[in-house]
């Protein structure tokens, strides 16, 4: 099986690549990049005025299977993932039962192989349960095939099984993923501390409950020499404190989330439950904070966190209803426009933040770049396609976003997984 897309303009950040080119997928693989290719193919793709990218890598989403199929599927997730133009998707362990045990990990990695229609790598627990007190037999889940380990919303509040996990992780080469929150300042708030929550009567929580477990776990680093990745970094503080470590040469690398640069607390004043989520929107100098951080090279990754729940879970008060928004199918989009439209990144910069660092931080050998001899995990985006974000539009089955009525401009036209359409704007998912 032979694919040729052709006049497209190639963007590969881990080659220091971009220019128009043509390429040819063969058997899985990509078999050429040229200027001109006129090799017969079975499936020609015309990418003339599209960008052709290594296919996107979202390392923070949640299937939500086994235990919660009502709200995700790892079917389900996936097609939402490839619409959205990803290839590979991390999925976090906070499923029921948690993947703190090999057989968790094969289930979710034989139902991916089964039923899902990208690349799926599952994200092991720190501790038994997540519950942070013992941890994880991590030897046991990287044998497994787990890409990192995380407790994902539950932070590690314990500092010694926090240094153990980062020690321990040090020989199987795998990343702790922190969730950085301080729960004993956190408690039961339910979106940003500030003017806003002051009004709205909604509890609030401070910046400083993510900050305080930055600044710990990056110390913890240090101490270690583990490798800690901060997800879904949302304040000024958050990201001061990971420029300074890098500076240090400390090993920490760092994601955030579309809502995190888009978005304010202010999105809140209307009670809209899918506005809520763990961090929470922040401030406007937060906002910017997030912004530089992305176009210095701060934060090294795009994720979405993606979170489903049902409607019925998300139609309550606001202090009632579950933390978490969808984002596979509205990421791209939100770079494109808030990003790239505005000068803030250039398209090589958003591409190795959705797709080379990622790949390159967690070891994914093969993908995030565009080279002969390389897995054909590819998206062609239309930069310029316009749609409204609906709730039948959308493919997860979940329908959780603040983002729902909004305009948005660019979209994945074709996502290609291991040399297979598995998206395209005309056809939609190919099973």
């Amino acid at each position: 099986m032979k694919i040729l897309i052709s006049g497209g303009r190639v963007i590969d950040p881990a080659f220091k690549s971009d220019k128009k080119m043509d390429l040819l997928i063969s058997d899985g693989v990509i078999e050429r990049v040229a200027d001109k290719i006129t090799d017969k193919a079975d499936t020609k793709i015309d990418a003339r005025g599209k960008i052709v990218a290594p296919g996107l890598i979202d390392i923070h989403t949640h299937l939500r299977e086994p235990g919660h199929e009502e709200e995700e599927t790892i079917a389900s997730g996936t097609r939402a993932a490839a619409k959205g133009g990803y290839t590979s998707i991390f999925c976090m362990p906070n499923t029921h039962p948690p993947l703190d045990n090999a057989p968790a990990v094969e289930f979710v990695l034989m139902k991916a192989q089964k039923e899902g229609l990208i690349n799926v790598f599952p994200i092991g627990c720190i501790t038994k349960e997540s519950a942070g007190v013992e941890l994880a037999e991590i030897g046991v889940l990287k044998s497994a095939g787990v890409i990192a380990i995380s407790d994902d919303g539950n932070p590690v509040m314990d500092s010694q099984v926090m240094r153990h996990a980062l020690e321990y992780t040090k020989m199987f080469s795998l990343p702790v993923i922190s969730h950085a929150e301080d729960k004993n300042l956190s408690k039961n708030g339910v979106m940003n501390e500030g003017g806003v929550s002051t009004v709205l009567g909604l509890r609030g929580i401070p910046n400083q409950s993510e900050d305080i477990m930055v600044s710990r776990d990056i110390m913890l680093a240090e101490l270690t020499g583990g490798h800690l990745h901060v997800a879904h970094v949302s304040t000024e503080g958050s990201v001061d404190l990971i420029r300074r470590a890098k500076k240090n040469k400390i090993k920490v690398t760092a994601e955030t989330c579309p809502h995190y640069f888009t978005l304010t607390d202010e999105a809140v004043k209307n009670y809209d439950t899918n506005t809520k989520m763990k961090p929470p929107l922040r401030a406007q100098r937060d906002v910017e904070a997030i912004i530089k951080g992305l176009s210095d090279g701060t934060i090294d990754c795009i994720a979405s966190d993606h979170a489903p729940h049902t409607e019925e879970e998300k139609n309550k008060e606001y202090d009632l209803a579950p933390f978490g928004i969808i984002g596979l199918e509205s990421t791209l989009s939100l770079v494109i426009m808030d990003l790239i439209d505005k000068k803030i990144l250039s398209w090589p910069q958003a591409i190795c933040l959705m797709s080379g660092n990622p790949a390159s931080i967690f070891g994914l050998n093969g993908r995030g770049k565009i080279k002969s001899g390389c897995v054909a995990d590819i998206v062609v985006i239309d930069p310029l396609k316009e749609f409204v974000l609906t709730k039948n539009s959308i493919l997860s089955k979940s329908k959780n976003s603040p983002y729902i009525g909004k305009k948005m401009k660019g979209a994945a036209e074709y996502t290609i997984a291991g040399g297979k359409i598995v998206w395209s704007e005309k056809e939609g998912i190919n099973q």
